[in-house]
């Protein structure tokens, strides 16, 4: 399946719209879905993209391992290394089309407020 690297324009912003919610591979969210080279748990974050005079919400796919502390409603965030993949599919003689979302982690854009005791990250 093509993976298509995502071009950002240096004005684009993103923004957090959901906490991470786990990914499963069945209906009934016995089993979750893991990353095949890592076997890292996946989640999925819904986020808005922001560009020039467009907004549109994307849902992304993250492993566990990039999803940092701090992460919540609001955020301002950067997907690293955000691919798009194009997928159909035929279910009941219908046609269903999108592009899944994939990134390797989010990079937080402002500092988190560190607890007391410990020091902020920069």
């Amino acid at each position: 399946m093509a993976r298509i690297r995502v071009g950002l324009l240096e004005s684009t912003t993103f923004m957090v719209g959901t906490l991470p919610v786990p990914k499963y591979t069945d209906q009934e969210k016995t089993t979750f879905a893991t990353d095949r080279e890592t076997g890292q748990k996946l989640y999925t974050v819904t986020v808005f993209l922001m560009e020039e005079e467009r907004a549109e919400a994307l849902k992304i796919t993250i492993p566990a391992g990039g999803l940092p502390d701090g992460l919540k409603p609001g955020v301002p965030v950067r997907p690293v290394e955000l691919f798009a993949t194009p997928w159909a599919r035929i279910f009941n003689g219908s046609l269903s089309d999108g592009v899944a979302y994939r990134a390797a982690a989010f990079e937080l854009m402002i500092p988190v407020a560190a607890e007391p005791g410990k020091k902020a990250a920069a």
